[in-house]
């Protein structure tokens, strides 16, 4: 099961050509469960908001009509993600990490800090 970064989910959106052909075959793969976090839409919707950031206007609606599945964040995954070491300080990353390793998913994502922590990732 894979669980992607923001902007995974939003370069898969947009067509970006920053996404790796690794990214794309497990993403489009009809095998591949793929999980949208509430924290990236709650991320993607600040910076949105900020003008820092490209959405989907209906982003609920196309993460749907690609067969992705939305991630709530749970209680346990923000004390997950309070308890992870400092090596990354932003918190929907940290929440993302959190998600993956408490559920054991990889997480999509270009994010090179990710590799201090204890998470499966594909890039």
């Amino acid at each position: 099961m894979l669980l992607l970064d923001t902007h995974v989910l939003l370069w898969w959106l947009f067509g970006d050509e920053r996404l790796t052909p690794t990214m794309q075959e497990a993403i489009a793969d009809p095998a591949s469960t793929v999980l949208v976090s509430a924290a990236s839409a709650w991320e993607a919707a600040i910076k949105a908001a900020l003008g820092k950031l490209a959405v989907p206007s209906s982003l609920a609606e196309e993460v749907d009509r690609q067969g992705f599945d939305a991630l709530p964040v749970t209680v346990e995954d923000g004390l997950a993600a309070g308890a992870l070491p400092r090596h990354h300080d932003d918190p929907f990353d940290r929440m993302l990490i959190a998600q993956a390793q408490r559920r054991r998913l990889v997480l999509v994502s270009s994010d090179r800090r990710f590799a201090d922590y204890d998470v499966a990732t594909l890039r």
